[in-house]
């Protein structure tokens, strides 16, 4: 494997350490104070400068991830909250999403709070809080690559009701600053479910600065707000704390696998003391998430750049389902959902 500059192979790595997790590898961890009481976290450690938190407890979503000791992600003020705290009704979801570099909104509603036949939905569903289930972190050597995963499932069920099972893998390698997700979501069901998917990844300082750049895979966009501009949606700002979020719809390329950039030419490390250019690329296949969604809130204390690949937009499943875009999975019907965070010094 690639290292620290140089080609290693797995003995010549062992006999230089005491223990693996010296380098990299994965830990489990436990929060001990406030709202983050009892959540427990999986940290995984590649060696080459990424490094990110998986939380069991709330959907396998992705808290925390840094480069070099250095944040990418945006953290919420709420922290890792525990589930139990989460309230589903209307936007409450906003007291307890954790923000991180992951956020799952779904699974059978994501967007703005709604009533679909009856049924209330809150803000971007439940999958965030659900705790998972059969969860494992493993690392091992394959030749002389060690593989790092941290597997799980998680179900959003109602008696008499919906039946969906995601089963999730999330995997990266010592030496290599990528992340890996791979999701698969069954209809556990006997009886037709919708099914709303947003992957909401969020970015923030210092990645974000005055003099990032973002690079869309973009057709063309349309705002949700009518009497909103977004004349600069590749640029970044200055916090201000009278800026209103912005949130754009951009037209993809279907049946492609496409690629979203975040450039920072003087990405931070070492405290301060030297700098380098970076580039976050986020890719994915648009055959099963044919919408981007771009979160754009610059302002003071929130300052955060979400980029949303989905299979619906934000109007929530009464919206879907009007405007003939709900996707509904028959019984023991399943989608595959593959997407990758690469972190590139160029």
């Amino acid at each position: 494997m690639q290292l620290f500059g140089k080609q290693w192979t797995r003995r010549e790595l062992e006999a230089r350490v005491g223990r693996l997790e010296q380098i990299g590898g994965v830990q489990r961890l436990k929060r001990l104070e406030g709202h983050e009481t009892d959540v427990e976290l999986i940290h995984v450690n590649t060696g080459a400068g990424l490094s990110y938190y998986v939380s069991p407890m709330k959907g396998l979503d992705i808290s925390l991830t840094e480069f070099a000791g250095v944040p990418i992600s945006w953290q919420a003020a709420n922290g890792d909250a525990h589930p139990a705290y989460y309230d589903d009704r209307g936007a409450e979801w906003l007291r307890t999403a954790s923000g991180g570099l992951l956020m799952t909104c779904g699974l059978t509603q994501a967007g703005a709070p709604n009533e679909d036949n009856g049924e209330k939905l809150g803000l971007h569903g439940r999958a965030h809080h659900l705790p998972a289930k059969q969860v494992a972190a493993r690392g091992e050597w394959i030749g002389d690559e060690y593989e790092m995963c941290v597997s799980g499932i998680v179900e959003e069920t109602a008696m008499a009701g919906n039946h969906l099972r995601m089963t999730r893998d999330i995997s990266s390698k010592l030496g290599d600053n990528r992340i890996r997700i791979r999701d698969v979501v069954e209809n556990a069901g006997f009886a037709p479910a919708p099914h709303m998917m947003m992957y909401h990844f969020n970015f923030g300082f210092p990645l974000l600065a005055e003099e990032t750049t973002i690079e869309l895979p973009s057709e063309g966009y349309s705002m949700r707000d009518a009497a909103s501009r977004a004349d600069e949606y590749g640029t970044w700002q200055a916090p201000d704390p009278n800026v209103a979020e912005q949130v754009l719809f951009h037209r993809i390329v279907p049946g492609e696998r496409i690629t979203a950039k975040i450039r920072n030419p003087q990405f931070p490390v070492a405290n301060g003391l030297a700098s380098l250019p970076l580039e976050a690329r986020l890719s994915w296949h648009t055959a099963n998430l044919p919408q981007l969604v771009q979160w754009r809130m610059p302002g003071a204390g929130l300052h955060v750049l979400g980029i949303e690949p989905a299979n619906c937009l934000t109007f929530g499943r009464a919206a879907e389902r009007e405007a003939g875009r709900l996707v509904m999975l028959g019984p023991g019907e399943s989608v595959t959902y593959e997407l990758e965070l690469e972190l590139k010094v160029l």
